[in-house]
């Protein structure tokens, strides 16, 4: 990662801004340009603490606007694209499936586009890191792991439109010899989580004693993965990746939802006391299960960690207490979210620049 020049896309978002953090404290940078639309879930508090680091350059903006994405890639000699922007929550696609289509297919396309036009044949020391999902598997049984040769079998709106750039982005490879390199990673948590999700959701509602509500029967499996071990992940796969490969990225930490409600409110007890006298496992509520929703996920792992030497390093038990401990001690930040004040934040600090 020697003097890297990198166009982050989404970079306002979860895993988007923990990776941006960890890539200008980590790698060895010269400049990251961080593209970002600014939509519900791109929030520019999580980058506060970097927004003056000299390497560091945002830029508001659409993924599917072909000239602005090229003229960023001359401008700063973009050499290295890690592609996080998307469109990302299964309830949302549900409803609406058409920004999923727009943003993670077009978009993707868009940026693929932009790349091979402006690289052109000089691609020898460039990389395109497109990050996935598991989710373009399906569904597992209570047995198996999804590997890096699972036959796609995507289930909603958003794992289809995940799986639709996937194959964009492995065509681009093969087509144009466009150095890309696809992640599909299993459910991140973590700091700076936007709260529709579950484990940032229960935490705030737990926390608040409002009721806690489960899909189904609670037992759908996850594999669970904190998000600096993704982030760990990915500057692994851009350091010694090859092109054209795909790297499953899993915890090893399956857990039913129900469990991980269940640990929560476990642990919100031991730190903030019972709500009067009730334990916070009595406020969860099952309601109806989400359309089409896959049983289990799991992430066999074995090609990172033998070819890159990548396993992750924090464990469930840790990584929950130390993303708990995280949402408790910035409540500022969970604040403004929920009260829709991070949105002026761009204005505040960057339109009169």
């Amino acid at each position: 990662m020697t003097g890297k020049r990198l166009l982050v896309t989404g970079g306002a978002g979860f895993i988007g801004s923990n990776f941006v953090r960890m890539a200008l404290a980590e790698a060895d940078i010269a400049c990251l340009v961080n593209l970002d639309k600014l939509t519900y879930a791109g929030n520019l508090r999580s980058l506060a603490d970097v927004e003056d680091d000299a390497r560091y350059v945002f830029v508001r903006g659409d993924i599917c606007d072909r000239p602005l994405v090229e003229r960023l890639l001359r401008e700063h000699d973009i050499g290295t694209i890690v592609h996080f922007a998307a469109e990302s929550h299964v309830d949302r696609s549900i409803v609406g499936p058409d920004a999923f289509v727009r943003t993670n297919v077009v978009g993707t396309f868009t940026l693929l586009e932009a790349a091979r036009t402006v690289w052109g044949d000089d691609v020898a020391n460039r990389r395109f890191l497109h990050v996935s999902t598991d989710e373009v598997y399906g569904s597992l049984g209570e047995t198996g792991y999804f590997s890096e040769t699972t036959p796609y079998d995507p289930r909603s709106p958003y794992s289809a439109s995940k799986a639709g750039s996937d194959h964009l982005a492995s065509a681009y490879f093969h087509t144009y010899g466009l150095p890309v390199l696809i992640t599909n990673c299993s459910n991140n948590y973590g700091p700076y989580q936007f709260p529709e999700k579950l484990i940032p959701l229960i935490i705030n509602n737990a926390r608040q004693g409002k009721e806690l509500p489960v899909y189904g029967d609670g037992r759908n499996v996850r594999d669970w993965l904190y998000v600096d071990d993704h982030c760990r992940a990915i500057l692994a796969v851009l350091q010694g990746g090859r092109p054209g490969e795909t790297y499953n990225i899993g915890g090893n930490s399956e857990k039913q939802n129900i469990e991980v409600v269940q640990t929560i409110c476990d642990l919100l007890d031991v730190k903030l006391g019972l709500l009067d006298g009730r334990p916070r496992r009595s406020l969860i509520r099952f309601v109806k299960d989400r359309a089409g929703h896959d049983r289990r996920y799991a992430i066999d792992a074995t090609k990172i960690r033998n070819e890159l030497g990548w396993k992750p390093q924090v464990r469930f038990e840790e990584g929950i207490q130390k993303t708990i401990d995280w949402y408790l001690e910035h409540q500022d930040w969970l604040d403004a979210v929920l009260d829709g004040s991070y949105q002026d934040y761009y204005a505040r600090m960057y339109e009169n620049r």
